[in-house]
Formats: structure tokens, sequence, C-alpha cells
């Protein structure tokens, strides 16, 4: 199962952080992991790409863990791209089911 935290404040993203897998074989496993890597990695580099917002990455190399932290104050340009990220998770939950993926947004 793959574990998706955010952390915000009542304003703004402090990070986020997607752990563990879908499942084991192919098929909706796949996809599911596939999906929630794809829109990870892209909410990264989006913040990097678009903004001038520091984020420290910290990852595992078989693909199963992803700490993102926002260490000072963000823009508003990463708060929309982290709304976008949430939205894509949430979607992704919905259709798939909370057997795949769990999405908890804690606020700090």
């Amino acid at each position: 199962m793959i574990r998706f935290t955010v952390w915000k404040t009542a304003h703004h993203y402090k990070g986020f952080q997607s752990s563990g897998h879908a499942g084991h074989g192919e098929g909706e496993y796949d996809l599911v992991c596939c999906g929630v890597s794809a829109l990870a990695i892209n909410a990264v580099n989006s913040v990097e790409t678009f903004t001038e917002d520091a984020c420290e990455i910290e990852a595992a190399e078989d693909g199963g863990y992803l700490n993102v932290r926002f260490p000072g104050p963000v823009s508003w340009k990463t708060d929309l791209l982290m709304d976008s990220l949430v939205l894509g998770i949430q979607n992704i939950r919905e259709e798939y089911g909370e057997e795949y993926i769990t999405l908890r947004i804690e606020e700090v």
C-alpha cells in the first residue's frame, strides 16, 4: 500500500511524503504506483523549475520512498502546484480505492 502524507500550515504547504508500493504484480498495482510516482516527481520538478522556493528531497533508489520538505516559506506558485498534486492523488485514490493508497493531510 502507498501511504501519501501531506504537511501544511493553515496557509501554506510544508512538504509531503510517499512511501510503499500499491502491491505486487501487474495491472492496477502498476497503474497506481506509476500514477503516484509521476505526480510526485512532476510536482518536485515543477517547484524547482517554476519557483524559487527551496525544497529538501530524500528518495529511495527503489522508488518506494520520497520525502520532500519546504524548509522556508513558499510562494503561491508552490501552493498551487501542491494543490494540483493533492487533487491528483485524491483522484487516483477515488478511482482505485484505499486498498492501494491512503492520503493524509496533516496540519503542522
